[in-house]
């Protein structure tokens, strides 16, 4: 069972929040598609919730990040440098079962 998604208000303006910032950090246009969501972990070592974002870029490159903690706590540091950019894309073929 998935249990009850969040939806107070500070928790949709958090992933509001992150999906700007992703927005600004990257430039990306309104026209590319950003999605920011916070998923629960049982691997072990593994936090108990984390924030994943993915985008996706004009050219249809799939690009994603996490970060170890809720989205309520994502600061803006939290997200990778601008330049890392081209390493958060995912290679064409490549599964990724974590977002």
């Amino acid at each position: 069972m998935l249990g009850a998604a969040k939806k107070t208000p500070a928790h949709l303006a958090a992933l509001d929040r992150v999906l700007d910032w992703t927005r600004q950090r990257f430039e990306l246009t309104q026209a590319e598609a950003v999605l920011v969501t916070e998923l629960a972990c049982a691997l072990p070592g593994c936090p108990p919730l984390e924030t994943v974002v993915a985008f996706w870029t004009m050219d249809t490159t799939r690009h994603h990040f996490k970060i170890f903690k809720p989205v309520e706590e994502v600061n803006e540091e939290d997200l990778p440098y601008r330049w890392q950019k081209k390493s958060l894309a995912e290679p064409e073929g490549y599964g990724c079962d974590c977002c």
